[in-house]
């Protein structure tokens, strides 16, 4: 059994996911994890499926969606990881808003990661002159999260950005 990275990318439009899981499914793929959005018009989406085929394989079952040229399609073997065990890593919402700018991201996960905080899930969004980012970050139990809340509250006085690092309730995941 292969673990398989499938990346598509391109123009959106309805069917997509629906046209792709059904490939998978043909060829024995087992959809693990998945993350998918829309980004200004445009499509993007990484699974990762295991199956008893090779990557050249499924990217030959998938060409059906990149014909018509508006889609590319990528698949390729990743290695297994073992389970990892608790790490007693605590979950906090990161929230960043304001006007924009360059580098904002950088400088943020640049905190985040000098605190041993691990991002496990970053989005932003631009409207208009607003500027947001929203990320999930892991902090581990020896971190000290009121000194990266406070580390970060200087970087985004900085940036001219409001900043806030907020728990998240493990009842709600």
């Amino acid at each position: 059994m292969s673990l398989l990275a499938v990346t598509v990318i391109g123009h959106d439009r309805p069917g997509i996911i629906a046209e792709t899981t059904a490939a998978l499914a043909r060829l024995g793929g087992n959809l693990e994890d998945s993350t998918m959005t829309i980004l200004r018009g445009h499509f993007a989406m990484v699974l990762l499926v295991s199956a008893d085929v090779r990557a050249g394989d499924v990217e030959a079952g998938l060409a059906v969606l990149t014909v018509d040229g508006t889609l590319k399609v990528t698949v390729r073997e990743v290695p297994q990881e073992p389970d990892v065990a608790p790490t007693g890593a605590t979950a906090y919402l990161l929230s960043v808003h304001g006007a924009d700018r360059p580098g904002i991201v950088s400088a943020v996960t640049a905190v985040v990661a000098s605190g041993g905080g691990n991002i496990t899930d970053l989005s932003t969004r631009l409207t208009g002159e607003l500027y947001v980012l929203l990320a999930e970050v892991d902090l581990p139990a020896s971190a000290d999260a009121a000194g990266l809340g406070a580390r970060l509250a200087r970087v985004a006085d900085s940036l001219g950005v409001e900043v806030s690092l907020t728990p998240i309730d493990s009842d709600l995941m």
